[in-house]
């Protein structure tokens, strides 16, 4: 006897916000508990994160509460405010590997429509030390600055529509770059994060040294003036304005946030449309499209303004590994930006002279030192271009010529842009004489520190820029060819102060042709003692800087 089956009804769960959200706050949770469980160096790692966030957090929010009746509150905190936006801004742009949900593209194949996807995402977003100190950080700001009752209310508005709009600033800032962050440039990027800190480091030093005088914080008083109309600072400042009767005034500030949060998430959720609909670069239309960017830039462009032969197909390469390796780049950017930030600074502070511009030579021209350790293992394609001392040196000096293109013109403007923020013109012809007399001599010594004291530097171990074994050759090559072009830069140098001493101010601008002169006879020398030694060397050279 067959039996007649009983046909059942699926229900097709309907997939909104309601159950989106839950299911990415759990994977947000099973991605930190999966992540601390790898090893116990990370779990160490992130709960002294944690500790030390939450302490520097409750320290922050009693020196907020501190200030709570001081005619500065509202300017600190306006400010602070909006420099934790800014922090929530840039930081997915240099740490785009440090949270694996800000890369949207790995959730192309759910079935969700951007619109609920970004609710459930704004909402996982709030889990972590991020959001966590932000809020520690607007709930200090709001007691900080709310007197009475309907400040409090305003208060209680304000604090969630911060952390919103801090949150969805920054997911909507990784979703509109995730092409940049995912890429070549995204990597050169994190490279370059390390520099960014540090160059940062040095203005906050020198902000908190202004701040700290006695009528330091007036200058934050024009700064607050703007940056309260400025969400979300604008929504901290509300609760200021309640407090103060002027509520018209609170309205429109908490209606800038609010339409701040939502310019955000409508970005976002455009971002994440295109994302989703956009062929990538392993579709045919992108590589298409690809084939059609790259044909436009074909054509020779600057290249043709280089020397013809091999000095200028060496420049073009230089140039290009200098533009295009990552820890070239970073090294030229770390060497271009404290060649730059140091003068400024000492400036800023009233110490040093435009002489602190030979900084930015000094940096510029270490860049020439161990110049076959950035080709790696490919170095072995150069080595059989060489059959002669002849070949080595034009070799070398295509790559000297190459840094000179770009140290010449910028040490020239560091030094002209500290003599003219000092107001010392007269000490300009010497200065830049000695720079260059000094460049002149890195790059020789570089030329020959690169043949006796080549080493590796490795492409896959994020921030070490030598190979294991490697760092008595490094620190040999570099500190004794820093020390011998600073000596033979002595004569220029003492010449420079005979004329000081004797009076002979009158003369000191001949000290700029001669130390051109003086510098490109150093370069010269250098690049024609380095050259057979290089040529008699390449096997050598070779299984060194192979070793990364």
């Amino acid at each position: 006897m067959t039996g007649t089956a009983t046909p059942r009804t699926v229900t097709t769960p309907r997939t909104g916000t309601a159950s989106a959200a839950p299911v990415f706050v759990r994977m947000k949770l099973s991605l930190l508990r999966n992540g601390l469980r790898q090893s116990s160096g990370r779990r160490a790692v992130y709960v002294l994160s944690l500790a030390v966030t939450m302490l520097f957090a409750a320290g922050q929010t009693l020196g907020l509460l501190a200030l709570r009746g001081s005619e500065h509150a509202p300017a600190v905190i306006i400010t602070v405010t909006s420099v934790a936006a800014l922090a929530w801004a840039v930081m997915p742009l240099f740490l785009p590997g440090g949270d694996e949900t800000l890369d949207p593209t790995r959730l192309v194949m759910l079935p969700l429509r951007p619109r609920p996807l970004v609710t459930a995402l704004l909402v996982a977003s709030l889990i972590g030390i991020g959001p966590l100190f932000t809020l520690t950080l607007a709930v200090g700001s709001a007691g900080a600055l709310a007197h009475g009752g309907a400040a409090v209310v305003a208060a209680v508005v304000a604090v969630p529509l911060v952390l919103l709009v801090c949150v969805a600033l920054a997911r909507a800032v990784a979703a509109g770059n995730i092409r940049l962050l995912t890429s070549r440039r995204g990597r050169d990027l994190a490279v370059l994060s390390g520099l960014l800190i540090a160059v940062g480091a040095q203005f906050v030093s020198l902000g908190v040294q202004q701040l700290s005088r006695p009528d330091g914080l007036d200058v934050l008083n024009p700064v607050a003036d703007v940056l309260r109309w400025v969400p979300p600072a604008s929504a901290i400042d509300s609760v200021r304005s309640v407090g103060a009767g002027s509520y018209g005034t609170a309205l429109v500030q908490l209606l800038l946030a609010v339409a701040a949060l939502a310019l955000l998430l409508r970005w976002w959720r455009h971002s994440l449309t295109r994302l989703m609909t956009t062929p990538d670069g392993s579709t045919l239309q992108a590589a298409t499209r690809d084939d059609k960017r790259a044909a436009r830039r074909s054509g020779p462009g600057s290249a043709s303004l280089l020397p013809s032969g091999r000095t200028g197909t060496v420049m073009l390469r230089t140039l290009r590994y200098a533009w295009r390796d990552p820890k070239s780049k970073g090294s030229w950017a770390a060497a271009l930006a404290v060649g730059l930030v140091l003068p400024v600074v000492s400036a800023l502070q009233g110490n040093g002279s435009v002489y602190m511009a030979c900084w930015a030579t000094g940096l510029l021209g270490m860049q020439m030192y161990n110049q076959f350790g950035q080709d790696t293992s490919a170095f072995w394609m150069v080595a059989q271009t060489i059959a002669s001392p002849r070949d080595a040196y034009l070799e070398l000096r295509g790559r000297a010529l190459a840094l000179a293109l770009v140290a010449v013109p910028y040490v020239t403007l560091v030094v002209l842009g500290s003599a003219a923020f000092r107001r010392e013109w007269a000490a300009c012809p010497e200065a830049l004489g000695l720079s260059l007399a000094l460049l002149g001599s890195l790059l020789g010594t570089g030329a020959v520190a690169s043949a006796l004291f080549p080493y590796s530097i490795p492409q896959d171990s994020g921030y070490k820029n030598v190979a294991p074994g490697q760092a008595g050759l490094a620190w040999a090559g570099i500190a004794g060819g820093l020390a011998t072009g600073v000596v033979l830069c002595g004569p220029l140098i003492g010449v420079t102060v005979w004329l000081h001493v004797a009076g002979g101010h009158g003369w000191l601008w001949v000290v700029l042709p001669v130390g051109a002169a003086y510098g490109w006879g150093m370069a010269v020398l250098g690049l024609r003692l380095g050259a057979p030694r290089t040529a008699a060397r390449l096997p050598e050279i070779l299984a060194a800087v192979s070793k990364g």
